[in-house]
């Protein structure tokens, strides 16, 4: 058994120096790594702007509100992509009855232009497919049918189940559609979005009555996105900025350092109270806890988590909750020592007594951060998924890694 706990520490203690290299852009290994995987960090630490947005859903049925909203979010952040913001974030809120869409540009320094491309409704528009050759790209010809002539697009099935686009035009629409699809039998249509290519059918018949269905779809999921890039183009739901708030590179660096220096003497406080605390058990906790701040960041970076000052006062939150679960299991087995027990049998049932109050408490936080990251927008939820990972992660050194520490090293048999 010792074997395998400390075949198993050994195992942890490669991946902590890993996670050290990894994390730490300026180590020689992690500055390598951070040309293709760098830390992304929000506005608040490097500066940008914080856009809201609400959006006239006037002339909007409710049926097809939410189709239009989420196609409305896709096609910014197509846009802001332009303006070199990497995977940026785009999330819809509710004001009461209104719907508003919120914009992070993180590090963008043409904030004016970025507003005045934003705030354009999206344009849908139908093209017609010239063939060049067999080795060439094909060249797309604009037509004068376009979103202005859409009532809307649905998510509809076939009678097989397979997912399909239903489209449907108003009057001076499918007499357009119709000579469209007529002049084009046995060729693709391309349609586009913002100039940007959604989707190009094959038409099959001349299609007359303004009904027509997208099929060969692979699956829902692809239909439900194709109906909502549609209905942002052919329903007008323009948007109207409301909010701006601005934060400086410098000062955003600034609140970075900061941070930092308050979490490393933060946790460095933590350890010497637990070694000047427990003595020998403090001192493997310490250890359990540095493991955990490694563990922890390479999992942040590795999943690309998005580092706000709210991210990182979730994830210092989750280092208290760390040591926490260490003092319930230290204290249950002092108290089991104290009954007479000899160390291996007091940590195994110090661990088995205080693994209930743990599951617990963390249950219910993780049930607590998920709730907050499905429900709340911008920096709640930055907390939240931070909290999240932290407290998984906390869970398997508390129980795997101060376990294993404590069975290799501490035991000593009378």
């Amino acid at each position: 058994m010792k074997a395998k706990n400390l075949s198993l520490f050994i195992l942890v203690l490669i991946l902590t120096v890993a996670a050290v290299f990894f994390v730490y852009p300026k180590a020689p290994i992690g500055g390598y790594i951070s040309q293709y995987l760098p830390w992304r960090l929000g506005l608040d630490l490097v500066g940008g702007s914080y856009l809201v947005y609400e959006i006239d859903m006037s002339n909007v049925s409710p049926a097809d509100q939410s189709s239009v909203v989420n196609g409305l979010r896709d096609v910014i952040e197509k846009r802001v992509n332009l303006f070199g913001v990497a995977e940026p974030r785009i999330t819809i809120s509710r004001a009461g009855d209104n719907y508003r869409l919120n914009v992070e540009l993180a590090g963008v320094k043409d904030v004016k232009e970025a507003i005045k491309q934003i705030g354009e409704t999206p344009f849908l528009q139908f093209a017609e497919v010239k063939e060049t050759g067999a080795t060439s790209t094909p060249e797309f010809i604009p037509t004068e049918l376009n979103g202005r002539y859409v009532k809307g697009a649905q998510l509809t099935f076939s009678q097989v189940g397979l997912p399909e686009v239903s489209i449907e035009f108003n009057a001076d629409g499918a007499k357009m559609f119709e000579q469209l699809t007529a002049k084009n039998i046995g060729k693709p249509l391309a349609i586009f979005l913002d100039n940007n290519l959604i989707s190009a059918p094959r038409v099959n018949e001349a299609i007359s009555g303004g009904k027509a269905q997208i099929t060969g779809i692979n699956d829902t999921k692809e239909a439900q996105l194709l109906v909502e890039r549609f209905n942002a183009g052919a329903l007008p739901a323009p948007i109207k900025l409301i909010n701006q708030q601005t934060v400086s590179a410098s000062l955003g660096q600034d609140s970075l350092q900061k941070t930092i220096k308050a979490g490393i003497w933060g946790t460095l406080a933590v350890m010497l109270f637990m070694v000047l605390y427990y003595h020998g058990l403090g001192f493997f906790a310490a250890l359990a806890l540095f493991i955990y701040v490694a563990l922890s960041l390479a999992v942040f970076k590795v999943f690309s988590v998005t580092m706000t000052l709210a991210g990182i006062a979730g994830f210092i939150l989750s280092i208290g909750m760390a040591v926490d679960a260490n003092v319930l299991i230290f204290e249950r087995t002092k108290e089991e020592m104290r009954k007479g027990l000899q160390k291996s049998n007091a940590i195994d049932e110090g661990f088995r007594r205080a693994w209930t109050s743990i599951r617990d408490s963390n249950l219910t936080t993780i049930l607590t951060t998920v709730i907050l990251y499905n429900l709340t927008s911008g920096f709640v939820k930055g907390f939240a998924l931070t909290l999240l990972i932290g407290v998984l992660v906390s869970m398997f050194t508390a129980i795997s890694v101060t376990r294993n520490l404590l069975k290799i090293f501490y035991i000593k048999n009378k």
